[in-house]
């Protein structure tokens, strides 16, 4: 049977996570990302990081269409070398789409969503988002695309009240 995509320790999915968010940081010095995010479509396939930092944001005319936009910034999809193993974790486990039975499809689905939620929060906890003010002005998700009822009920587990966190849900609430 295949490994449960929510696991810990060396190797594990948060040991990833953090190599793939430390390298963006580490990568682009100056930058001051205030999105954070762990994306899947919903088939529920392994997630694909993706960020925005308020510099790259002041470079867009279109500012306002793409704050939020997984897919138009320029730190789309970044950590794969990191996220390849949580993916192949995810592909082992089976097809969401395939599953007959809906609770049970329901039931893996959750589990995926779950898994990426858990590995986000741990990190948050070590302080890899910042802490006081700083977490604050960062949010953190993770996010069916395209919208999907879940992610605001996720995004408020993962966010503290704030203004990061008010931000988005303007629109997304």
């Amino acid at each position: 049977m295949p490994r449960d995509p929510d696991r810990s320790g060396p190797g594990g999915r948060v040991d990833l996570g953090r190599a793939a968010v430390t390298d963006l940081h580490r990568d682009d010095p100056g930058h001051t990302f205030y999105y954070i995010t762990l994306t899947t479509p919903g088939e529920a396939f392994g997630p694909a990081l993706s960020a925005w930092s308020h510099e790259a944001l002041a470079r867009r005319a279109d500012a306002d269409v793409v704050r939020y936009s997984y897919a138009d910034s320029p730190f789309s999809i970044v950590g794969e070398q990191y996220l390849r193993p949580v993916r192949e974790l995810f592909a082992a486990r089976p097809d969401v789409a395939g599953i007959a039975d809906a609770d049970e499809a329901c039931a893996e689905f959750a589990l995926r969503l779950r898994a990426m939620e858990t590995a986000l929060r741990r990190l948050d906890d070590e302080g890899l988002f910042g802490v006081g003010e700083a977490r604050a002005g960062v949010l953190v998700l993770v996010e069916v695309v395209p919208g999907d009822e879940e992610n605001v009920p996720a995004a408020r587990r993962l966010n503290p009240p704030g203004p990061a966190l008010d931000a988005w849900l303007g629109p997304a609430a």
